[in-house]
């Protein structure tokens, strides 16, 4: 989410400047590949400014054709494949064993109402998912160009495919991924068909800290390091200023009883209970855990969870599994932390696991491919 920030802040500058920019973006992959569909880099006046779409492999290569997509004002793609034997010596050297395709386009005039940087920036800042459906490749008689796209957001729906079959088409597939990761559709219609690249563009992810303890200071950093949207909540006004968490986005000083009326607890939020004190933390569990929140964690050890947890039922609150499934308690990853900087990363790490729904463990010890969340993997067998 970060790196999409930055290509958005970067494209808009160079757009107000007058540079000439392209984008570059990785559409389809077909065996290993460093980075998933989706992946962007921005080049800006023949320099890669911002964003990656390899290890640093191809890069190089799209910013010379970044160019003759912008002398021709016209969008291009590019296929890379790697799976060679030679390749290492002879290709581009990822040695990754796949084929990826990329879309490389002109960075569009900001006046223009198909414009996918304005459309992302639009959905970062509102905090709102959206989906982005590009043109790949067409064939037989269907009238669209490679970069034409559909851009749909909570209703609202731009487009600049002159295919009135394909656009109809598209814009299901659309409703259909909601909630799903992007891919690559092949839409077959009458006279021919289309590869479309369906993108989700989801709002940077929403942390509620509790506690503005010292220890509550570098997960805070961090997390906008990854691009989430921070919210730090404390009882205490001496604790919650600017000048302590000058990387929140939000600090809300309240009671526990007013968190509810003052703080948003959608499905898509991560909490983190950190006041280190132990009543506090008993009268926000009676809040977090009846909530829609998708991941609860509680610093401290078990033990002082589960007193925390018997007490909750001496009140009358009988969590359900599910909702004591979101809870992790000890919270974080088992990565030998101590520091508040350690342990900030090994928290963070999990809310990312979670997220992305995969376990956390070493990657050597994998057996399936590494961007292959845990439940697909299942769903699979």
């Amino acid at each position: 989410m970060k790196e999409l920030e930055t290509i958005v802040t970067e494209a808009e500058r160079a757009r107000a400047s007058g540079k000439a920019a392209a984008l570059a973006t990785v559409v389809s992959i077909e065996g290993s590949a460093y980075r998933l569909p989706g992946a962007r880099m921005l080049i800006v006046d023949g320099q890669w400014i911002a964003g990656s779409i390899s290890g640093g492999c191809l890069e190089d290569d799209v910013v010379l054709r970044a160019g003759e997509a912008i002398a021709r004002n016209e969008a291009l793609v590019t296929t890379y494949d790697t799976t060679r034997d030679d390749d290492i010596v002879f290709g581009v050297g990822l040695g990754c064993k796949g084929v990826i395709s990329v879309l490389i386009e002109p960075i569009r005039p900001q006046n223009e109402d198909v414009d996918f940087v304005g459309f992302a920036k639009s959905c970062l800042r509102d905090r709102a998912a959206g989906i982005a459906a590009t043109v790949i490749r067409t064939h037989g008689g269907v009238s669209a160009q490679p970069g034409s796209r559909m851009l749909l957001r909570e209703g609202s729906v731009v487009s600049d495919i002159v295919d009135a079959d394909l656009a109809a088409e598209i814009r299901r597939e659309a409703q259909v991924l909601s909630g799903e990761s992007s891919r690559v559709v092949t839409i077959a219609l009458q006279n021919g068909s289309a590869q479309v690249f369906v993108e989700r563009i989801e709002p940077p992810a929403p942390l509620l800290v509790f506690g503005a303890g010292h220890d509550a200071m570098p997960v805070v950093r961090l997390a906008k390091e990854l691009g989430w949207h921070v919210t730090v909540i404390d009882h205490r006004p001496a604790y919650s200023g600017s000048a302590r968490f000058p990387h929140a986005d939000r600090i809300v000083v309240c009671q526990p009883k007013d968190v509810p009326a003052q703080i948003e607890l959608s499905r898509d939020t991560l909490a983190l209970v950190m006041t280190h004190n132990y009543l506090r933390d008993l009268d926000l569990l009676e809040i977090l855990l009846p909530s829609a929140v998708r991941y609860l964690g509680l610093l401290g050890p078990r033990k002082r969870t589960d007193q925390l947890l018997a007490d909750l039922r001496e009140r009358g609150v009988q969590p359900a599994a599910e909702q004591l499934d979101r809870l992790y308690a000890p919270v974080g990853l088992d990565i030998g932390s101590e520091s508040p900087a350690e342990v900030a990363l090994s928290i963070l790490s999990e809310m990312q696991a979670v997220m992305t729904r995969h376990r956390g463990g070493h990657l050597r010890e994998r057996k399936r491919p590494i961007h292959q969340p845990e439940s697909a993997a299942i769903a699979a067998r």
